[in-house]
């Protein structure tokens, strides 16, 4: 005798689909409405005799004869050279990024197949570190930075970005090399590899998921830094969130609001698209470090 299927819960089905609908409501509407307001002027997205203005856009009719501009844009990115920081806070990423993933990688390997309980001791010290506030990081790192005379210039973000970031790449990665069986390894050098060539040629193409999960956790940390970039880097070298700060800072000036919530939206945008275009590899990955095995 068999037993008829489980009849599916519709009632239970519309309520979470309902609640996930509700959440990315919630979720999405800061986003979508500060896109929507960067298109108007000041007059109109912080109204305060009418909300309404930034729907209907009033006074971005009045002042550009248009319900949508781009001044704020081009404030932004022209006037105020919102590129320049744009372009730092690209260099600085790429560049702590793949500084952590090298070392991470190696070092994480190093301590995943170790067998010395030394191993334990470093990511305990490791974790320590990371739990420290960055900003005891930074003033360890000032008077090095003026002795030699570097302070202000890109590579003082990225020194202390990398610092930060390595507990963090060594505690993940080390955790996806233990998923994977020592057998591979084993293999590789009866065959006739080094331990560095079974690394590479081996246990790598393995790991990429994990390598990607990682690195762009890696990127999101150096790309979304305030405290770091704002206190090391010089007006001319600032990233784009330290960029964005400043337009806050002086809103008595006229427009800085509006440049700030473009800058806004042109710094959330590419984050967007590196997260949708990575999801299947981080899903992966994130599965991946979970089950060990």
């Amino acid at each position: 005798m068999t037993s008829s299927p489980a009849r599916p819960n519709y009632t239970l089905t519309l309520i979470a689909t309902a609640f996930v609908l509700f959440w990315m409501v919630v979720a999405g509407f800061p986003f979508l409405w500060t896109t929507w307001g960067s298109f108007k002027v000041e007059a109109d997205f912080f109204s305060r005799a009418d909300w309404s203005n930034a729907l209907s856009g009033v006074n971005t009719i009045r002042q550009t004869g248009d319900a949508f501009t781009m001044d704020g844009y081009k404030g932004a990115w022209i006037l105020n050279d919102f590129w320049r920081a744009g372009l730092n806070t690209m260099l600085v990423t790429v560049v702590v990024t793949v500084l952590s993933l090298v070392l991470g990688t190696l070092g994480g390997y190093a301590l995943a197949r170790s067998g010395y309980r030394y191993a334990f001791w470093i990511l305990i010290l490791a974790l320590v570190f990371r739990a420290m506030p960055h900003i005891t990081l930074v003033s360890g790192y000032l008077v090095p930075f003026f002795q030699l005379n570097i302070w202000g210039t890109l590579p003082t973000a990225i020194i202390v970005l990398v610092a930060i970031n390595q507990p963090f790449t060594l505690w993940m990665l080390h955790s996806f090399f233990l998923s994977i069986p020592k057998d591979l390894d084993e293999s590789a050098m009866v065959d006739g590899c080094t331990r560095f060539q079974a690394f590479r040629e081996v246990i790598v193409p393995v790991m990429w998921p994990g390598i990607i999960t990682t690195g762009l956790f890696s990127f999101l940390l150096a790309y979304n830094d305030f405290a770091v970039t704002a206190m090391l880097l010089r007006q001319e070298n600032q990233t784009m969130i330290p960029k964005i700060a400043s337009f806050l800072g002086s809103i008595e000036s006229e427009g800085n609001v509006m440049f700030a919530v473009s800058s806004v939206v042109s710094a959330t945008v590419p984050l967007f698209i590196l997260v949708m275009f990575f999801q299947r590899q981080i899903v992966g990955g994130l599965t991946a470090g979970a089950v060990k095995g």
